[in-house]
């Protein structure tokens, strides 16, 4: 399957502009749409859900190699919920009621009158997720990593070749994110899953593509591998006091900083060494991410930034 994205754009009614002629190619596999709070993200993931409706534009679902006709996602909104899996930022569940007992109901509601059959489902997927040796809990017990996997088994029923999960693992702890994450990469085997998220590390260890948002506009979009490799040699690090760095940033381009043992860990983007006092860096994906945003305000402010300069990884 491939998810095609064509001039979609979305005004709200106070004026926010919150999507700008988005343009994406979204093959299948884990697909990483990152960016921070307010970037966009959640109106895209709506969007696409049928949710909500743009401005103008249009969204495709189909084979990319053109077999089959193609679902309109505007238009033939039945069509894609029927093959979308959708698990939003935030979701309610019944919290005096087993995970077993509300997914069995789920899978009625879903068109699976057959009981053998649905149990048959609703315990494959309570497998899948981990969940079945607590299917008898009630959801008001559960922590929030698993009531996240619950609603991933919720989102799974029908077999969808489509799946979106916003901001899946803001608040989890590190095992239940890693528990978490390693379900989503089992799922993007099969399926064109979407990953909304502004936390860098689930796109870096997960996403084979990415696109990176910020106020409604798309700023790279790429492999996470080729957009790092497109910085290498570029990102150069110094410890410094925090009292110095205002006038660092006065001098280079500061991509990003961190508080170390009191003092402040910079990462400065720069085509050479840009002293003697630095040292050379390996960038990773989060150095790309803070580079793209800092360009992005850099080429609002009227200079020319980096993500100017890597706009085109991976294209």
């Amino acid at each position: 399957m491939h998810l095609a994205i064509r001039g979609v754009s979305k005004t709200y009614p106070n004026g926010v502009r919150a999507l700008r002629d988005i343009t994406l190619d979204i093959p299948r596999g884990m697909y990483g749409l990152l960016g921070p709070n307010g970037a966009g993200k959640s109106t895209l993931m709506r969007t696409i859900a049928t949710l909500q409706e743009p401005d103008t534009g249009s969204i495709t679902l189909g084979d990319p190699a053109g077999a089959g006709q193609a679902i309109d996602v505007l238009r033939e909104k039945d069509r894609v919920r029927r093959t979308l899996g959708y698990l939003p930022q935030e979701f309610g569940v019944y919290p005096s009621v087993s995970a077993e007992r509300l997914l069995n109901h789920f899978a009625i509601l879903e068109g699976f009158k057959d009981r053998a059959e649905r149990q048959r489902v609703v315990e494959g997927l309570l497998r899948q997720t981990n969940l079945w040796d607590v299917r008898r809990e009630r959801l008001g017990g559960y922590s929030g990593g698993m009531r996240q996997r619950f609603g991933i088994a919720v989102a799974l029923l029908g077999g969808p070749s489509l799946i979106i999960v916003d901001e899946p693992t803001a608040g989890l702890d590190p095992a239940e994110r890693v528990r978490f994450l390693n379900l989503l990469s089992e799922i993007g085997e099969q399926a064109v899953v979407i990953l909304s998220t502004h936390i860098v590390e689930d796109v870096s260890e997960l996403c084979s593509r990415m696109a990176i948002i910020d106020k409604g506009e798309i700023l790279l979009e790429g492999e996470p591998a080729a957009a790092i490799a497109a910085l290498r040699g570029r990102v150069w690090t110094r410890v410094v006091a925090k009292t110095e760095l205002p006038a660092l940033e006065q001098r280079h381009k500061v991509i990003c900083t961190k508080l170390l043992g009191g003092r402040t860990l910079v990462h400065v983007y720069a085509k050479s060494s840009p002293g003697p006092e630095f040292e050379h860096v390996e960038p990773d994906l989060e150095d790309v991410y803070f580079s793209v945003m800092a360009g992005h305000q850099g080429a609002r402010a009227g200079s020319v930034g980096t993500a100017a300069e890597l706009e085109t990884v991976g294209r």
